[in-house]
């Protein structure tokens, strides 16, 4: 009767133990990597736009380098160039975020946090990422109001000296 009653206990923890559910494979957790993935596009579009406002910023320098007053337009270079390295810093805390999401990922699916530690971070994590995704959003629209009013100022000073050489005529 004990040898029963011992192999009963022991195929009953076998059976439990082989019934507990990966947890990789859980509908949160999916759903989890599912949102890492939404990430992962947007820190790619992000790094693109950065990189193109990188290539404006290069065409607005060299384009000041043939206007004859250029203050103004050195003034312009200046909030330009604070725009890229706040874009540049929001870049890097989002790489840093996405590392910490997938170091989230990791210790989720080898049980070494539980569903509720899981969904806790990750929700933090969530709110951190479409606080930063708004920051871009901020950024991208001043990096177009700088650009534009750099474009306006050129095209009024092709203006001006097209008006004074026709004075002087």
């Amino acid at each position: 009767m004990k040898t029963l009653s011992k192999l009963t206990v022991i195929l009953a923890v076998l059976f439990f133990i082989s019934c507990k559910q990966n947890p990789a494979e859980t509908p949160e957790h999916k759903a989890m990597v599912e949102k890492h993935q939404e990430m992962e596009a947007s820190h790619e579009a992000m790094a693109k736009e950065h990189s193109t406002m990188k290539d404006d910023h290069q065409q607005m320098v060299s384009a000041h380098k043939n206007v004859e007053n250029d203050s103004i337009h050195v003034v312009t270079e200046k909030n330009h160039t604070a725009v890229l390295a706040k874009h540049g810093e929001l870049i890097t805390a989002h790489k840093a975020l996405m590392e910490k999401h997938a170091e989230l990922e990791i210790k989720h699916a080898t049980g070494e946090i539980t569903l509720e530690q899981m969904n806790a971070e990750h929700e933090s994590m969530k709110s951190e990422h479409e606080n930063m995704e708004n920051e871009h959003q901020q950024i991208a629209s001043e990096h177009k109001r700088i650009t534009e009013e750099d474009q306006r100022m050129m095209k009024e000073d092709k203006e001006k000296a097209t008006e004074v050489k026709s004075d002087q005529k």
